[in-house]
């Protein structure tokens, strides 16, 4: 059931008004009952997996807990971290890394691998990284361990967040769904709008160059020159207007029934560094990684000198992305993408001083924004392509008779289709620039109702007239 689909709009009709009908100690059953139907939808026997690591988080955490009241000590609650860990990671790298593991060793040893013919279980790293954090949590003594089996079952498998974040915390959504909630009209409203938002970035956006980008990224070796520069920027904008639209629609979807998710984008496109760019960019997997892989590996064992912190620091930097991209795929292109993150981080921290210098200027920091930006959509090209190979062909062909002419375009882009897109791009990158200083969906309920209701008219008419047809899936989905 996707978001963009008229199933899910008749669920989130009947849910929106059970939940609202029904008594409070009702309402989390029913969110609960409502998204396990809700994953359901995609593959029943699924729901197994997802009981299954609700079921290790939520005994490891009540364990963890009770062994620390005992006084048990540190190692007794370790056990559990570890057990749990060990659980759910197994769980992820069945279904996700086996087939990767079994042809890179096989192709060690120069043997025939075997392979699964299995099925990716849509949301499986996201929830896996939410029941992770909670369990880390509890044995750090952040948070105490959640008794109420109903409330953490919720908490793991709230439908708008399920499939692809944001990665909740415990300490933020948990007790916003123990505690009673009262229907709130403003707080509904906005949610209805910024799902609008969402919609226009997935629907008249994303998918429209989806198409593009698809139809190159098909029969890539036929295309050269314009068409894979073209196709570059084109992902670019997809990938961002594809997931914070996503992003947009589950946190609107969730005000909806009065609960507040975390925020999981920030105008990422106009970071003038790649550090700001990740503090913008996917915030909830950013600020996990952060919490629980880089800091441990900072912190990890004695440094002397400011040398060896250095050193620690870079090396756990690019630790940290090399597993954020294995986090985003099976595939070596994708440890390939996380790898050069990484890296170019350490690279700004090391040039800190002339990069601080060269911002102080407007010209400066416009440099460093097309510097950034232009970076960043080379690199999403190791997220796009099949393989590093077929990345390899983008790079060394893009610029194939550049001069030559518009002849060389093969992905039936024609100028009237590049005057739709601008159009529809110059409302996004408005909303991005304004949302810099304000939050901007707040700051239009304040405008006067004629000029109020002729933006969300025109939002509507451009969602009717410039959608692209059929329901495409998020991105994401497949992570």
């Amino acid at each position: 059931m996707l978001f963009n689909s008229l199933q899910f709009g008749i669920f989130l009709v009947i849910v929106f008004a059970l939940h609202w009908a029904l008594p409070q100690r009702a309402r989390t059953p029913l969110l609960l009952l409502s998204s396990l139907f809700f994953y359901m939808c995609w593959n029943p026997k699924y729901v197994l997996l997802i009981l299954f690591t609700i079921l290790s988080s939520y005994l490891s955490g009540v364990w963890i807990e009770k062994g620390r009241e005992a006084g048990r000590g540190e190692a007794y609650g370790k056990r559990f971290v570890a057990f749990n860990t060990l659980a759910c990671l197994a769980v992820l790298f069945f279904f996700k890394y086996f087939n990767l593991f079994s042809s890179t060793l096989a192709g060690f040893f120069h043997r025939e691998g075997f392979f699964l013919n299995v099925v990716l279980p849509v949301g499986i790293s996201f929830y896996t990284f939410q029941t992770l954090s909670y369990v880390i949590d509890v044995y750090r003594g952040t948070i105490r361990a959640e008794r109420d089996p109903l409330a953490y079952a919720c908490y793991v498998s709230f439908f708008p967040q399920l499939v692809a974040g944001p990665i909740e915390r415990s300490g933020n959504l948990l007790p916003q769904i123990k505690s009673e909630r009262h229907f709130d009209y403003d707080e509904a409203v906005y949610g209805l709008k910024l799902m609008a938002w969402g919609y226009y970035k997935k629907l008249v956006i994303a998918d429209a160059l989806g198409v593009y980008v698809d139809r190159c990224y098909e029969n890539l070796y036929a295309h050269s020159g314009i068409d894979l520069l073209i196709v570059i920027f084109f992902f670019t904008l997809q990938i961002y207007c594809d997931f914070s639209g996503y992003s947009d629609i589950a946190i609107g979807t969730a005000r909806l029934f009065g609960i507040r998710l975390m925020r999981n984008f920030n105008s990422p496109y106009l970071a003038l560094s790649i550090s700001e760019f990740w503090k913008r960019w996917h915030i909830s997997l950013s600020s996990w990684f952060s919490d629980y892989v880089y800091t441990p590996l900072v912190y990890r064992g004695k440094r002397k000198g400011k040398t060896q912190i250095k050193l620690r620091m870079y090396f756990s930097l690019v630790t940290t992305f090399l597993i954020s991209g294995f986090w985003h795929g099976a595939a070596w292109h994708f440890a390939f993408w996380g790898l050069i993150h990484g890296i170019l981080q350490v690279l700004e921290d090391i040039f800190k001083k002339p990069l601080k210098k060269l911002k102080k200027k407007k010209a400066g920091r416009f440099v460093s924004w097309l510097f950034v930006f232009l970076l960043e959509a080379g690199i999403l090209v190791f997220f796009r392509a099949a393989s590093l190979q077929d990345a390899m062909h983008v790079f060394l062909h893009m610029f194939d008779g550049i001069g030559s002419g518009w002849h060389y375009n093969h992905i039936d882009l024609w100028p009237t289709d590049i005057a739709i897109i601008v159009m529809t791009l110059i409302p996004l990158c408005a909303f991005d620039l304004l949302n810099l200083k304000r939050d901007v969906i707040e700051w239009t309920a304040t405008w006067k109702r004629p000029l109020r209701y002729m933006l969300y008219a025109g939002i509507l008419v451009f969602i009717l007239l410039f959608r692209e047809a059929g329901v495409a899936e998020f991105v994401y989905f497949q992570f």
